[in-house]
């Protein structure tokens, strides 16, 4: 049996790391954690401030982690290229994308088109792109790995939240499909699909997400980090293809 604690690190140092949304959240906890283990981490957002805070937060934690961040909307073409000219300038290349960003949206019934579109566009198309742009990078080393956070809304599919549910299960059958392009060429494909999660996009007070985490039925957003963690360090020859995660007692 290995030591876990030096082996993980081993898989994961020097290791450069693009997380989508890593500004707050689930992308917030996954940047500190696989910072503190070595990984050179770029981080994007839409609010420069949250991206600042999250990157000295992971000094704090971890001062010789390296982690830097760039303020763009993922939602337009523009914001991709941006982001990844940006990537190849500062990290020469990329080892891992952590697909994370995501807006909260809710019923058809409700808003207009455009608030649609910005909400598929960020959600889903994005997640597309950047798969686009890391696997034509990550195809000429050999090598690679995606990692999209998608949701269990993919599944239950609750009422109120069907432009949600659109644009995760868009994720779930894209996941499925793209590794079966991309496995040939070296690259994996992990989904991960958390429950509910305590974070900026879910409804109620903080007092009340706390105890729901007390009881049970709400996950921290580090516990998604974990579960990211140990889907990137797995042997070569191993592959984590989906993984769902939800609070012990959130019985859907």
């Amino acid at each position: 049996m290995k030591d876990l604690n030096s082996y993980w690190k081993q898989r994961l140092s020097g290791k450069r790391v693009l997380i989508t949304g890593g500004s707050t959240g689930i992308g917030r906890e996954v940047t500190i954690l696989l910072a503190t283990l070595g990984a050179k981490c770029m981080i994007c957002g839409r609010n420069q401030e949250q991206i600042d805070e999250t990157i000295a937060e992971t000094k704090k934690v971890y001062p010789e982690s390296y982690c830097i961040g760039l303020a763009v909307d993922l939602a337009n073409k523009e914001g991709i290229e941006q982001l990844f000219t940006t990537l190849d300038r500062e990290l020469g290349g990329i080892d891992v994308l952590v697909n994370n960003a995501a807006i909260g949206s809710g019923s058809i019934l409700d808003g207009v088109y455009a608030e649609w579109k910005y909400s598929i566009d960020t959600n889903l198309l994005s997640y597309l792109a950047c798969c686009h742009e890391a696997a034509k990078r990550m195809e000429v080393d050999g090598k690679g790995h995606i990692v999209n956070i998608g949701s269990m809304s993919a599944d239950v599919r609750g009422e109120g939240s069907s432009i949600y549910v659109a644009a995760k299960a868009g994720i779930q059958g894209f996941s499925e499909a793209l590794r079966k392009e991309i496995n040939p060429k070296g690259v994996k494909v992990t989904l991960l699909e958390p429950g509910a999660v305590d974070t900026d996009m879910q409804e109620g007070e903080a007092a009340e997400k706390l105890t729901k985490i007390e009881k049970q039925e709400m996950l921290k957003a580090e516990d998604i980090a974990i579960a990211v963690a140990f889907c990137l360090v797995q042997p070569d020859r191993s592959e984590v293809i989906s993984l769902q995660i939800r609070p012990h007692l959130q019985l859907i």
